[in-house]
């Protein structure tokens, strides 16, 4: 049996993915199968803008809030549940911007050995004891590479690396650029690519929408739980902001915009990335209503 089409709809964050693939979902009876890291967690619905009850009620939509925050999901694992999707699907529709589960699914990514338990708990208590500047030197001295792309405080990532390279001899810069085989479907990719301009104005105006709409209890209700610090879905945009405000570090004015502001820059950040490691079957300007079509023109665009 021929493997299936698989639909991409990608591009920055608010330009508009999750409207394109529930449009092009209810033209071929598709499933739209999320392609964004944090709306593959439970814990923020809102703040990650996950599709609501009644576009889920539109189309089946599968791997959106399916794990705990205290979850992690790498590239490859995405990979595997996505695939598992791909082949339940009549018509699946990948929809996110995290570029780095695209490619692994869409190029291939190299499989890291397991890493034994408690290398972990010994890098993150060596973290702890050592300070972040002396962890992050040491790390450099075997994957000066990774170090290179890391964000000096970044916990998480600092101590993955360390393990990695602990567990298996080799840097994990190493393992991923070492491609495995990519899967075994045709892409047909749609990239929308917004003029920045009108891309930035509805990012705050979004963000305001979230703020209506409750995402303050939401975010509260997490900080409640008090959350591991390190717990990936805890990055979403707008959360360590929010949670700034909880403890009384920021004002409610204050984290919002600082939220917006660091949304932008992410949304900058993925277009580089897009431009860089994607080749799009079709570009489309969102803030251009005269680039937009209905689904079936962009269908029969791409060849699905």
């Amino acid at each position: 049996m021929a493997k299936p089409d698989v639909i991409v709809v990608t591009g920055p964050t608010a330009s508009g993915k999750s409207a394109l693939a529930l449009a092009l979902a209810e033209a071929r009876g598709g499933t739209v199968i999320n392609a964004d890291a944090m709306q593959t967690y439970d814990a923020f619905p809102i703040l990650t803008a996950q599709p609501s009850a009644e576009e889920r009620a539109r189309a089946p939509h599968a791997l959106y809030g399916i794990l705990p925050l205290s979850e992690i999901l790498s590239a490859a694992r995405w990979r595997d549940l996505a695939s598992t999707e791909i082949e339940r699907s009549k018509v699946p529709i990948l929809c996110g911007g995290s570029g780095l589960y695209l490619r692994a699914l869409m190029q291939g990514i190299s499989e890291i050995p397991a890493v034994p338990a408690g290398l972990r708990d010994v890098a993150s208590a060596e973290w702890e004891s050592m300070g972040a500047e002396a962890f992050r030197a040491r790390l450099a001295e075997r994957d000066p590479t990774i170090v290179a792309r890391l964000k000096p405080g970044d916990r998480q990532r600092h101590i993955r690396a360390w393990e990695v390279v602990q567990a298996t001899g080799w840097p994990l810069s190493h393992w991923q650029e070492t491609r495995g085989e990519p899967a075994p479907y045709r892409f047909a990719t749609i990239l929308l690519a917004p003029d920045r301009a009108w891309l930035r104005a509805r990012i705050e105006t979004r963000f305001d929408a979230m703020l209506n709409q409750g995402v303050l209890a939401e975010a509260r209700s997490v900080f409640d739980r008090k959350p591991d610090p390190t717990a990936p879905c805890l990055k979403a945009h707008g959360a360590p902001e929010l949670f700034a405000h909880f403890r009384g570090q920021l004002g409610l004015d204050e984290a919002r915009r600082i939220a917006i502001d660091h949304t932008r820059q992410y949304a900058k950040r993925q277009m580089t990335w897009f431009r860089h490691q994607l080749t799009p079957d079709l570009v489309v300007d969102p803030s251009n209503e005269q680039s937009m079509e209905g689904p079936e023109k962009y269908l029969d665009k791409i060849g699905v």
